[in-house]
């Protein structure tokens, strides 16, 4: 079971917005709709992604971590180090 397990129907909710977003965003560009206005719509998908991926990170330190580190001090290190790898892809992007 994985830690966003509980939340998984809020996450998907989330998810399909967004992908509503983004074809909404695609028929702009269809449209020829003004660039700014384009713009402030990735930004708003752009947020909206940014926060189920802060959403995944919590689930995934309170869950998959801390279980990690109840079992042994390695397999807690290895999720820490997993975790902060993951974390560190989120920012540069």
């Amino acid at each position: 079971m994985h830690g966003y397990t509980s939340d998984k129907d809020d996450y998907l909710k989330r998810l399909r917005r967004i992908e509503g977003q983004v074809r909404g965003i695609a028929r702009m560009v269809d449209e020829d709709t003004y660039c700014i206005d384009v713009l402030t719509q990735i930004s708003a998908v752009t947020k909206a992604l940014q926060a189920v991926s802060i959403g995944l990170v919590e689930d995934h330190l309170a869950h998959c971590v801390v279980d990690a580190a109840r079992n042994s001090p390695e397999e807690g290190a290895a999720k820490v180090k997993e975790a902060s790898d993951a974390i560190a892809r989120l920012v540069r992007s």
